[in-house]
């Protein structure tokens, strides 16, 4: 049963542009797991430079909580230290994805999306590309109520 809401609070944009019904565990994604076709740039960044599509999405959603505005360097360049630390696990370890777990749970929280640790650590393992395409998606909505154009 939906439960009548509002956006999530806090400084931003609206978290809800497609107005997706909340039931009492939070809404889905904006775009479906495997809609990373929808936007061929980001897709294609995802798979083949995983380590900068995170840190652009990390920068944005940082931006979005702390200025409560769209980044102006929509994430930035493909170099930054959260790309580097992300290139270095996953080419050392094999793990630069562990990293994603935890971003996924920030955008997940901020557009109180239902899910959790386990279903984010599945996610990003076996569709990593699809995950950080999903993520950069649901931020590009927030991002357009404020203004941002592409």
């Amino acid at each position: 049963m939906a439960i009548p809401a509002g956006p999530p609070a806090g400084p931003g944009g609206n978290r809800n542009s497609k107005n997706l019904p909340y039931e009492q565990d939070g809404r889905a994604w904006s775009e479906g797991l495997f809609g990373c076709c929808s936007e061929p740039g980001t897709c294609v960044k995802s798979w083949f430079c995983p380590c900068v599509q995170f840190a652009q999405n990390k920068q944005r959603v940082e931006y979005l909580e702390d200025q409560g505005a769209f980044d102006p360097d929509h994430g930035g360049g493909f170099f930054s230290g959260d790309c580097f630390l992300h290139c270095l696990l996953q080419g050392c370890l094999g793990g630069g994805w562990i990293l994603q777990i935890g971003e996924r749970g920030t955008v997940r929280n901020r557009y109180r999306i239902k899910g959790g640790a386990f279903s984010d650590c599945c996610t990003i393992y076996w569709c990593n590309p699809c995950a950080l395409t999903q993520e950069s998606r649901e931020l590009e909505l927030e991002e357009a109520s404020l203004g941002w154009k592409k």
